[in-house]
């Protein structure tokens, strides 16, 4: 199997060296750690340093500003080749989550066409239960657990959760893992603050439950048949800002916590480099 190589790179010049050296490195550790346990792929992820040079093979993940509205994340260049597209808001690295998610999502499913049939959902007053029939899923590895919550860390970086192919398995098997972290458990099992996209057999159309508000109840939205190379593409396009703006940060506990561990982190890097000298 041939490796994929992915690039990181900041396009707005604001976030510094040593935190791009950081992300890419714990998003490398859990490209080739964590995530081939469950789904079989070889990847790499390293810092492109260059905004000006992409080098043949790599799939860049670039630093934005901002999107505009009616953009996805996900793109394709006009040889199909995957790319994308995460913000990064000054003053925040929450977007070591989005990079993560990306990367994860375009591993995964490099077309964004992956279909995966499974039970059929349906929503039933505030909650999220099975329906006779099954769906086809748009396999987007991260959606279902995309909140803050259920994120892990990585040398004080924080990164996405993601399903595991046990997420589609018709009941529960004992030992079953169905997200990286846990926290999915049971099969099909949506989070707060995720969402989940799939095709109906029905009329064909690509309909969406999103619960990306964890106040409010998880919703039923219909996109109507898909168009365009990429249902992912499609569904993002539709989808990426509704769910950003809705999208619940940690609290400022939580935050306080995580920068804590990582100035902890820091200290000691900071005297260990003096046995070194």
């Amino acid at each position: 199997m041939l490796p994929i190589k992915i690039g990181l790179m900041d396009m707005t010049g604001t976030v510094d060296a040593t935190t791009m050296a950081a992300a890419a490195a714990a998003i490398n550790v859990q490209v080739t750690r964590d995530l081939p346990q469950f789904w079989p792929l070889q990847a790499t992820v390293s810092v492109l340093p260059r905004t000006t040079h992409v080098p043949a093979g790599v799939w860049p993940v670039q630093l934005v500003a901002s999107l505009p509205p009616g953009e996805g994340g996900f793109h394709f260049t006009r040889h199909n080749q995957p790319y994308a597209k995460v913000v990064a808001t000054p003053g925040s690295n929450e977007w070591t989550v989005d990079a993560s998610h990306e990367i994860i999502e375009m591993l995964v499913d490099p077309n964004g066409n992956r279909l995966q049939p499974a039970s059929a959902l349906q929503i039933s007053g505030n909650a999220i239960v099975p329906a006779p029939g099954q769906f086809e899923y748009l396999v987007e590895a991260c959606d279902p657990c995309e909140a803050d919550p259920y994120t892990y860390q990585i040398d004080a970086v924080r990164v996405s959760d993601f399903i595991t192919p046990h997420f589609y398995d018709p009941h529960p098997l004992p030992g079953a893992r169905y997200s990286f972290t846990g926290a999915i458990r049971a099969p099909m099992q949506l989070l707060p603050g995720g969402y989940i996209s799939y095709t109906d057999p029905a009329d064909n159309h690509m309909r969406q439950i999103l619960w990306v508000d964890p106040n409010q109840p998880p919703q039923l939205k219909d996109l109507g048949p898909a168009t365009g190379a990429s249902l992912r593409v499609f569904v993002e396009e539709r989808t990426y800002h509704h769910v950003h703006a809705n999208r619940q940060h940690p609290t400022a506990a939580v935050a306080a916590a995580r920068q804590a561990h990582k100035d902890g982190l820091d200290t000691n890097a900071l005297a260990r480099a003096k046995y070194y000298v």
